[in-house]
């Protein structure tokens, strides 16, 4: 088996051994003779797996009894709809922020059920970046403010969470479990599962229940945050083999220590931003305050040099370096799971690339 270095921003890179417990137990989990995938989601095999993984999700994240964790369908999308839905009234006004295609995403989605405030706006700076803490204007008495902690395509990371005076909602799709945070902080968060946590088609959301309570009663059942925490995530039959899934890996991240997953997070980010500064041949496309440790953007001098780049790295075993289709350019996405020595294989390749094509 030959394993390449996989550098997609999702679904991306999981726990090589997540993957291998997960292909050793494909075909029958735990001598149930049953692959996760056949059994019921009501059956005590499969009942253990999923308080497991709430278990060591809100153990992770230091949260209490006052969250509940719900793991449904839809990925981060169809949060962008479900939370307007279910918290922003008639006669009322949501704050949400702009910085980047997620938050933009989950704007529009804000202004087909009520009244919308961009808080602050900066999508279109360049280079991108988060806004500064003097640039928001919060609505006093908003129903709630919605921010996108990291931006996934730009490559730019809110370091300060801003003081808000309302409940905080966090899209964390792509640094959630990544770096120090009181999560806390937020009255709501939520990821889709297929960067740092397990495969896609998946979304775990954390939300206070006093929050879930003032929800909007009269939606649709499968739309109602209530409805899911009632069930404990299993009003209808929920994604098993994601959830499985997402449990070997939490499974993994208690195994390695949060510590020691942060530390190496940030200095696999600070070897490849290091190259970048000593270069004049790469350039960084983020605000130096606002680079994300998980999604690292750049570009070189042209776009054919761009794609002799993608094309070499990926026969030397690096794949999935294409910037987004949007914006272009390199993006090396570098998750919880990534291992070091893909980064530093990055590193001598970008430095030997510069050599020949500088």
């Amino acid at each position: 088996m030959a394993r390449v270095y996989n550098f997609s921003a999702g679904p991306a890179v999981l726990p090589l051994e997540a993957l291998q417990e997960a292909q050793a137990d494909l075909v029958d989990y735990k001598g149930s003779g049953m692959s996760v995938m056949e059994m019921s989601h009501r059956g005590k095999e499969y009942d253990a797996i999923h308080n497991e993984a709430i278990a060591n999700s809100k153990e992770l994240l230091g949260l209490n009894d006052d969250y509940a964790l719900l793991f449904l369908q839809g990925g981060a999308s169809m949060q962008f709809a479900m939370i307007p839905l279910n918290f922003l009234g008639e006669n009322q006004t949501a704050d949400y922020i702009n910085a980047g295609s997620w938050g933009a995403k989950a704007i529009k989605e804000g202004r087909l059920v009520g009244n919308v405030n961009v808080a602050a706006d900066c999508q279109k700076d360049i280079p991108t970046r988060m806004p500064d803490l003097d640039e928001y204007r919060w609505t006093d008495g908003a129903a709630y403010a919605h921010i996108t902690t990291n931006e996934t395509i730009s490559g730019a990371q809110m370091k300060i969470i801003p003081p808000i005076n309302a409940p905080v909602i966090a899209d964390m799709s792509s640094d959630i479990l990544s770096r120090p945070l009181d999560y806390t902080q937020f009255d709501m968060f939520y990821a889709g599962a297929q960067k740092n946590l397990g495969p896609s088609g998946l979304a775990l959301i954390a939300i206070k229940k006093e929050l879930a309570t003032s929800g909007n009663v009269g939606l649709p059942s499968m739309l109602k945050y209530q409805s899911h925490i009632d069930a404990n995530s299993l009003f209808n039959t929920p994604p098993c083999f994601g959830i499985y899934m997402l449990c070997l890996t939490t499974r993994y991240l208690k195994a390695k220590g949060m510590e020691s997953v942060i530390a190496e997070n940030k200095d696999k980010a600070a070897m490849i931003y290091n190259t970048l500064d000593a270069s004049e041949f790469y350039r960084g496309t983020v605000r130096v305050e606002n680079r994300s440790d998980m999604n690292i953007t750049f570009r070189l001098p042209s776009a054919d040099l761009e794609e002799l780049f993608i094309s070499q790295a990926s026969d030397a075993g690096m794949k999935q370096l294409k910037g987004h289709r949007s914006v272009g350019g390199i993006r090396a996405s570098i998750y919880n799971a990534f291992p070091k020595a893909g980064v530093e294989c990055l590193v001598e390749f970008m430095k030997d690339f510069e050599r020949r094509n500088g």
